[in-house]
């Protein structure tokens, strides 16, 4: 029970942080003031809840204060969600079927009657994914992409 209300409560942590950065400029709101200059997971964390307890983010960005602007690209300094499952993504890809497998084509937009033929060229094109266990996560999805553009019924997902 521990581990459930401990899980429950860094996944909620983690969607506030998310949430209070994710609109205007990194350093947008009264929790990037507050704990400005400060580095580490906590002040992050702390930062996104004080801007999601006050919402101070959307009021900022909409009347141009609390450090917030709109005018920029939004942007995301993240890295891809494919990269987030690399390691269950290459095993489903090596069986040719699974859940991550699944999920991926899911991300690209694979319509579910393409599904099967993302499984099968992803599988068939493993050793061009993954050419070796050093792989980042950058180059896999370089190549997931580069996969998908070489197949006809594939390359309608990838956007230029």
């Amino acid at each position: 029970m521990k581990r459930i209300i401990a899980g429950l409560a860094l996944l909620t942590a983690s969607q506030v942080a998310m949430a209070g950065a994710a609109g205007g400029d990194a350093g947008c709101g009264w929790g990037n003031a507050l704990f400005k200059g400060n580095s580490g997971t906590a002040n992050h964390v702390l930062a996104g809840i004080t801007n999601a307890i006050f919402g101070n983010n959307t009021f900022g960005m909409t009347t141009g204060t609390n450090g917030c602007s709109t005018s920029g690209a939004l942007g995301y300094g993240g890295k891809n969600a494919v990269s987030a499952i690399m390691d269950e993504f290459s095993e489903d890809v090596a069986r040719g079927e699974g859940d991550a497998l699944n999920t991926v084509a899911v991300l690209y937009g694979v319509e579910p009657e393409d599904r099967d033929t993302f499984a099968l060229v992803m599988h068939e094109n493993f050793a061009v994914i993954f050419p070796s266990e050093d792989v980042t996560a950058n180059e896999m999805i370089a190549s997931i992409e580069e996969v998908m553009k070489a197949d006809p019924t594939l390359a309608k997902y990838i956007t230029a």
